[in-house]
């Protein structure tokens, strides 16, 4: 047994920090996001749905957010006609919390790490911005095709975009780079 613990400690080490990281983080964010009310919308999802209303306006002015008083979402119109919801789960934050763990599971020098981290975090978050406005746009024009673009299309942009910054990672910058 001690010798399969040793030939595979590296695998176990990143199993261990991935895992150990994605649980902290989460914990960490469920406890902020615990701290609003569960009527009301958290800062995070309310500045996504914010510069998601911004970016939106840039292809048609009549674009506007309006928070739900009664439950914890924005919804977004366009063009006086309610086309989307923003809620907690559209910010984006699960996927950056997965794209940490996995850079801290492979890290390379802290200086390094914390770049990427940053670099990545901010791409993320400004591609999934960019996802909300597009997908915000063509189920205004295509309404019927709703599950293909939110259920597929999108979400496979957006880990697609998060599995390639992984090579980039592994590939250049890791330790395990050569």
């Amino acid at each position: 047994m001690k010798k399969y613990l040793i030939l595979y400690s590296p695998f176990l080490i990143f199993l261990g920090t991935f895992f150990g990281s994605y649980i902290l983080l989460t914990f960490l964010y469920q406890s902020f996001l615990d701290g609003f009310d569960g009527n009301k919308v958290d800062s995070i999802t309310h500045i996504v749905a914010q510069n998601t209303e911004k970016v939106l306006s840039w292809y048609d002015n009549s674009a506007t957010i309006e928070e739900s008083s009664k439950n914890p979402f924005f919804t977004l119109y366009l063009n006086q006609q309610a086309i989307a919801r923003v809620v907690e789960g559209c910010n984006g934050i699960s996927v950056i919390i997965l794209f940490i763990s996995f850079v801290v599971a492979f890290s390379g020098s802290i200086k390094n790490t914390l770049l990427f981290i940053f670099g990545g975090s901010l791409l993320i978050y400004i591609l999934n911005v960019l996802r909300i406005v597009l997908l915000t746009v063509l189920i205004y024009h295509f309404p019927k095709q709703l599950h293909l673009l939110h259920g597929v299309l999108f979400p496979l942009i957006i880990y697609g975009v998060v599995f390639i910054l992984w090579v980039i990672w592994v590939n250049k910058f890791s330790k395990y780079a050569k």
